[in-house]
């Protein structure tokens, strides 16, 4: 027997029971309340702040139906960004599909870091070239748009498709001043330099068992190869041809992944290599700048 079955077009489900139907089928936690809230929200457009409110309130059948077919599709596992078509980075509504990575919060410390870096002038009138490698849904160029409109932005992506999701918030938010490039990494960008280089690249090993809850996700954007270094190595050894004298490189990693990234930082020439922790305490972004003669590690 279905979710729904016991309800009639004479007695259609409620709101509340819509709720606690789709929580039990998830897990009966708190995770599975906010998942369902979320995607009944999504489905009636309304806030996860009204649902309360009109708990009471009937639901057609057709919602019924698209509700439940959405749990389903959570229960088996896909993320509820994909099932939504968006996800929050930034206070910026992106739209997210399977051709790009879901935005986590951890990497709004990447745009952080970037701000600090370069603060804005009073005047506003310093010319900043910054550079998303990588850029997916264009979740860490946008952001830095959003802040610094009078910086010039670029961001690249190897994958058409996910470009072109990046272009589509663009367009959306009003951020005309991104340059969006199709390319793997610094190939389209030869004789071009910049004042800040962001990536948020590949960093989970081949063989690591997380992949299997990431399935959903595109698997290139998650895995480089073997050992997950394999992205940061490059970044780190081409960037240089790509940053102005005191250019800064700002890189998300794995929480294991803090050390190598600084001694790679390190013997390739940089200075001032930094590592900044997240919100959950973990080794998440190291950062370091080029062509100062003042040397440093984590």
């Amino acid at each position: 027997m279905g979710m729904v079955d016991h309800f009639t077009e004479a007695s259609p489900p409620r709101l509340q029971q819509l709720l606690t139907a789709g929580r039990m089928r998830l897990g009966n936690d708190a995770a599975a309340r906010l998942d369902a809230e979320v995607l009944l929200a999504h489905v009636l457009r309304r806030s996860r702040s009204a649902l309360i409110a009109e708990a009471e309130r009937p639901v057609s059948a057709p919602e019924a139906e698209r509700f439940h077919a959405l749990i389903a599709r959570r229960h088996a596992g896909e993320p509820v960004a994909y099932l939504t078509g968006e996800r929050e980075f930034w206070s910026l509504p992106l739209s997210v599909d399977p051709a790009v990575l879901i935005p986590r919060a951890e990497t709004e410390l990447v745009v952080e870091r970037a701000l600090a870096l370069l603060p804005a002038p009073p005047a506003r009138t310093a010319l900043v070239r910054a550079l998303d490698l990588g850029t997916g849904s264009g979740a860490i160029a946008l952001a830095l748009a959003s802040e610094r409109p009078h910086w010039r932005l670029t961001a690249s992506d190897r994958s058409a498709a996910a470009l072109q999701v990046a272009r589509s918030n663009a367009q959306r938010l009003g951020l005309q001043r991104v340059e969006f490039v199709l390319g793997d990494w610094f190939a389209p960008l030869a004789g071009k330099r910049f004042e800040l280089i962001c990536s948020n690249p590949p960093y989970v090993a081949a063989g690591d068992s997380a992949l299997a809850a990431l399935r959903f996700e595109p698997r290139s954007a998650l895995t480089p190869g073997a050992t997950g270094l394999e992205a940061l190595r490059h970044l780190i050894a081409q960037a240089p041809d790509h940053l102005e004298h005191g250019g800064w490189l700002v890189l998300e990693h794995g929480s294991e992944q803090a050390h190598a990234v600084a001694a790679a930082l390190v013997a390739t020439g940089y200075a001032l290599v930094r590592c900044h922790r997240d919100l959950a305490g973990h080794d998440r972004i190291t950062e370091a700048q080029w062509g100062t003669c003042v040397h440093g590690s984590i």
